[in-house]
């Protein structure tokens, strides 16, 4: 397998920084996934999940968002992504690295995995793109917040008063995670939620690049895109015929142990969408591509994709 990483330039000229796993062998490529991780993470965690992939025929994209990993140029800039409009930035992000997928790949399908924070990137650019995309991939989503999006919001700009954009929130970051923990008790480490797997609970930890305080401008970003996402005529903008597989643990409190991934997934049923799938995964966490049964959701979602592509 051949490991490479390259940067695209954002609209505003920023540098972001990509993986491409892709096979060593001229074998002929099927698809390519295109992946857009979660909040306080990075591609490189990703490398298990695209090793498998590449083994199965697939090319592997990631970029790390700006604000995470390799995309950080100076220690300010942790977990923030931008002055004005954060969070439809990032999402155009994404739309040119799609770009140049197609460019190096003409004619190849591309499928659009997004996790968590990612999940949420993936849902606004299917609103706002919607060629291109041969399956849309959901891990570890949530629901509408409703009014606690709505204060959230208000206790944001509070914040970024007191603390300027760029200004670490503890107490956005504590209203955000804060309960995640809490049906774990009595809990290890204060990441218990994201996987059974005890090993990489402590990865997370141990790695410099994961789990910092992010920014108040950075909180105001992501309360404006959930609500963007769930706005009614956001929502009907999304390709009718476009495939989407939603999956989740039922344990995970990002999704409300389902009951949000099932609400997104009904909404996109509402809406007209004609190939939406969904999956709860039994007492799975929030990252079910690092849980203890990876290699079940590993083929749960080859088999998805393959489906897609004999039916193209």
């Amino acid at each position: 397998m051949n490991k490479e990483t390259f940067s695209f330039t954002g609209e505003d000229g920023v540098e972001i920084f990509a993986r491409k796993w892709s096979p060593e062998s001229e074998v002929e490529v099927k698809g390519v996934v295109q992946i857009a991780h979660g909040m306080a993470e990075h591609s490189e965690r990703y490398d298990d999940f695209a090793s498998f992939l590449v083994d199965e025929g697939f090319v592997v994209f990631a970029n790390d968002h700006r604000g995470h990993g390799q995309t950080i140029k100076n220690k300010e800039d942790y977990g923030f992504f931008v002055e004005e409009n954060g969070f439809e930035t990032v999402v155009e992000d994404l739309h040119i690295l799609t770009d140049h997928i197609g460019e190096e790949y003409p004619n190849v399908p591309i499928f659009l995995f997004g996790h968590s924070m990612g999940s949420f990137l993936v849902r606004r650019y299917i609103q706002r793109f919607d060629k291109g995309l041969q399956g849309v991939i959901i891990s570890g989503t949530g629901g509408n917040p409703g009014i606690v999006g709505k204060l959230a919001k208000g206790i944001a700009k509070r914040e970024i008063n007191k603390l300027g954009k760029k200004g670490p929130s503890e107490l956005l970051s504590k209203l955000v995670f804060g309960k995640h923990n809490k049906q774990f008790n009595p809990a290890r480490t204060e990441y218990d939620w994201l996987s059974a797997d005890e090993a990489v609970v402590d990865a997370y930890i141990k790695d410099p690049l994961c789990g910092g305080t992010c920014t108040a401008g950075f909180f105001l970003d992501l309360f404006e895109g959930l609500e963007a996402i769930h706005r009614k005529e956001s929502m009907s903008k999304v390709r009718k015929d476009l495939p989407i597989f939603v999956f989740s643990g039922d344990k995970d409190p990002v999704g409300g142990n389902g009951k949000g991934v099932l609400q997104v997934y009904n909404s996109f049923k509402k809406v007209g969408l004609k190939d939406v799938e969904c999956k709860l995964y039994p007492s799975g966490r929030h990252e079910m591509l690092n849980e203890v049964n990876k290699d079940e959701v590993f083929n749960d979602i080859l088999k998805w994709m393959d489906g897609r592509l004999k039916n193209a």
